[in-house]
């Protein structure tokens, strides 16, 4: 899921781990837990596009990877308060400089994100962004740089134990999403998508940071503090266990729909559209064509009435079913794609598990949204990930609600 929600999921479970003996410490080195494994997008500054592709949620979300290295990154905890460098002032300022930078770099992406898809920059989102950055500083200079650090007792054993289940419960979440998570690697590239919740939903995440906000206000001995972790834990695993409930009646509402379209399938996916569960994507695999529709759980009929065939187009990769790229994309999109000759005359190769932004249907090439151009290079096929778009991040999310409320 988005790095917010694993930051917060991260601190709850560190917090839960050793909060009584370590107090915010808890939720500092949880969240980093919880982070670490998406640290593999540094790929795309160091590989081509297709490779980071497939290296993103990789061995670093793999069971391997949550067996191991916390043991190394706790005993480098340990080592760090028990020597005293985290009372130095130089650690201090290192620690300040990353928050901020991580700060920045998190709202840089959010601030781009109308830009990338298509509209003009949100000035009131950038100006917030600012005005927060400079109070998380003051703050920090404040409560951090000046004060004097209390001593820290905890062992080797505690850190790793802390930082495995923050470390742990990351590509667990991951798993529940539709991008699909590479959990048995180095020994299988196989991605587990259980496709229950979106990778990004406020009602999952919400819970667990306003209660870590309260929690971290109080005490580390105080009672109070743990029952607000462990409530905000148990509202979001709540929910969790409703959005799995929550599948198989999308599943079989599709497919009776399906049976009485007279649809004859070869296998079927739905997952949750972004920033919900009350909006669903069915896509169901015939022999030569998918069908695709939305279905709202305030829809009037229980049924998937906007189903449209879409034809698989597979036929003009023909020549390249040996290509790397072409291989790589099929893996990602688990066969889930169909090909396109858009209206720029290119190869376009949209993977259809995430649907596209109109109401129902597909209106244009444009409107897919993960699509991939494909361009031949002396016999060789390279792939770009393209993000135009026929409207502005406001008429999407507009389009969205729209269809969220049924009809």
């Amino acid at each position: 899921m988005d790095s917010f929600t694993q930051i917060a999921l991260g601190a709850a479970v560190g917090e839960a781990v050793l909060g009584k003996k370590v107090g915010n410490r808890a939720m500092v080195w949880g969240a980093v837990g919880g982070t670490i494994p998406d640290l593999d997008i540094l790929a795309n500054f160091v590989t081509d596009e297709m490779t980071a592709l497939a290296f993103h949620r990789g061995i670093s979300h793999s069971f391997l990877f949550a067996a191991t290295f916390p043991i190394a990154l706790g005993w480098l905890v340990h080592r760090l308060y028990n020597s005293g460098t985290y009372k130095t002032k130089g650690y201090k300022s290192l620690v300040i400089f990353g928050a901020m930078l991580f700060f920045t770099a998190v709202a840089t992406v959010i601030s781009a994100i109308p830009i990338l898809t298509g509209g003009d920059p949100y000035y009131p989102t950038i100006i917030g962004f600012i005005l927060v950055g400079t109070g998380l500083a003051h703050w920090l200079k404040v409560s951090y740089y000046r004060a004097e650090l209390t001593e820290v007792n905890a062992s080797w054993k505690d850190w790793s134990w802390l930082l495995f289940w923050a470390v742990f419960t990351h590509p667990l979440l991951d798993c529940c999403t539709a991008y699909g998570t590479q959990v048995f690697q180095p020994f299988s590239d196989y991605r587990v998508a259980l496709n229950n919740i979106s990778v990004v939903d406020p009602i999952y995440t919400l819970p667990l940071i306003i209660c870590l906000f309260l929690a971290a206000r109080l005490f580390r001995n105080s009672r109070l503090r743990s029952l607000l972790n462990y409530f905000g834990l148990g509202l979001s695993t709540a929910y969790l266990i409703f959005t799995f409930w929550n599948k198989t009646r999308i599943d079989t509402i599709f497919e009776k729909t399906m049976i009485r379209d007279e649809i004859v399938w070869e296998r079927y996916t739905t997952s949750p559209t972004i920033f919900n569960n009350v909006l669903w994507n069915c896509l169901a695999e015939s022999e030569d064509a998918f069908y695709y529709g939305k279905y709202s759980l305030l829809d009037k009929e229980a049924a998937v009435n906007d189903l449209v065939r879409i034809p698989k187009g597979h036929e003009k990769i023909a020549a390249y079913q040996n290509d790397e790229t072409i291989k790589t994309l099929q893996w990602f999109s688990n066969d889930y794609y169909n090909i396109v000759t858009n209206s720029k005359g290119e190869l376009q190769l949209n993977d259809l598990r995430f649907g596209t932004g109109s109401e129902g249907g597909v209106r244009s090439d444009e409107d897919y949204i993960f699509k991939f151009i494909l361009k031949d290079e002396n016999g060789k096929i390279t792939a770009g990930q393209t993000r135009e778009r026929n409207e502005t991040i406001s008429e999407t999310f507009v389009t969205l609600w729209t269809r969220i409320k049924g009809k």
